[in-house]
């Protein structure tokens, strides 16, 4: 019987995926059995906007459902800036953590994470990065993530995906439908997960790094957009911001530190990472007192 042919797709230049037929094939790393069991407990639970874990192929290679749909590359359009967007994702983010909530990993679970050393007091991984806003975003390791004080990290709620980077989101009707690839998905929490979708999408971002239709956007409305759609809590809001400021900075650190010891990491940091990150970093600690006020206010 003759084989399905194999259509290379787009991805973060790290990992090498390829569709066959109705399947997705990607190379096995030490955690895939390990998001593979996450992944069929989200379809038990009747979360089926992501890839359905079909085991392993006669190559090696991971074997996942193809997830139909069209995935924006940066710099993102002018039509995923629109409000319905922003309310569409935290929708999607808010049944995936309602679908996670409860889960216990198997006690030998193994996650994914940047290469490279983590710096002091991280236990971090940051947006790889690329020629223009980047590719993933590699977000803090395991359940480190800080509280609304910022004095000390917090034990995860759930285990969720971590890295909604637009590469990460499939739209149908022009929505986000469904996410992909959880090779970051491990222990968080949800404003953890909030804030990474937020550093995308609302975005968290200077100016200067935006794609041009999010150049001039209202940062604290947009975010109250989103904290609006996911049904966020008086105490998510009030600690939201304080998560964002540590994680951006995080994402600095980690960086950094994957570029030392990986070339691909070094590409990104080259191509524009090294400057992002700082502008970023600035920009988020000037614009949080806001961005906090508006989410405690609403719309």
């Amino acid at each position: 019987m003759a084989s399905s042919p194999q259509e290379e797709l787009l991805g973060d230049d790290v990992t090498r995926v390829v569709r066959v037929g109705d399947t997705v094939r990607r190379p096995v790393r030490p955690f895939t059995a390990t998001v593979q069991v996450y992944l069929a407990h989200l379809h038990r639970q009747g979360f089926t906007a992501a890839p359905l874990p079909l085991g392993v192929d006669e190559q090696g290679r991971e074997v996942l459902s193809f997830v139909p749909g069209w995935v924006p590359r940066e710099p993102l359009p002018a039509e995923t800036a629109a409000e319905d967007v922003l309310a569409g994702l935290a929708r999607l983010i808010r049944r995936l953590h309602d679908a996670s909530a409860g889960w216990a990993p198997p006690a030998d679970a193994v996650w994914g994470g940047l290469p490279g050393p983590r710096p002091a007091r991280e236990h971090a991984e940051g947006p790889a990065g690329g020629p223009a806003a980047g590719p993933a975003g590699l977000p803090p390791d395991g359940p480190s993530v800080v509280p609304a004080d910022g004095a000390r990290d917090c034990a995860p709620e759930l285990v969720s995906h971590r890295d909604y980077c637009p590469g990460n989101v499939v739209f149908r009707a022009g929505l986000p439908a469904a996410l992909i690839d959880f090779d970051l998905a491990k222990p968080t929490t949800r404003l953890y997960d909030i804030a990474n979708a937020l550093y995308w999408w609302a975005p968290l971002l200077h100016p200067a790094d935006r794609a041009p239709a999010f150049v001039t956007a209202d940062i604290p409305r947009r975010a109250a957009v989103f904290a609006d759609a996911y049904g966020m809590t008086e105490a998510q809001r009030s600690g939201l911001m304080p998560v964002a400021v540590e994680m951006v900075r995080r994402f600095h650190a980690s960086s950094r530190a994957a570029a030392s010891v990986d070339p691909v990491f070094l590409r990104f940091w080259e191509e524009g990472v090294k400057d992002r990150m700082p502008r970023a970093e600035a920009w988020i600690e000037r614009a949080a007192p806001e961005i906090a006020a508006r989410l405690v206010a609403g719309l």
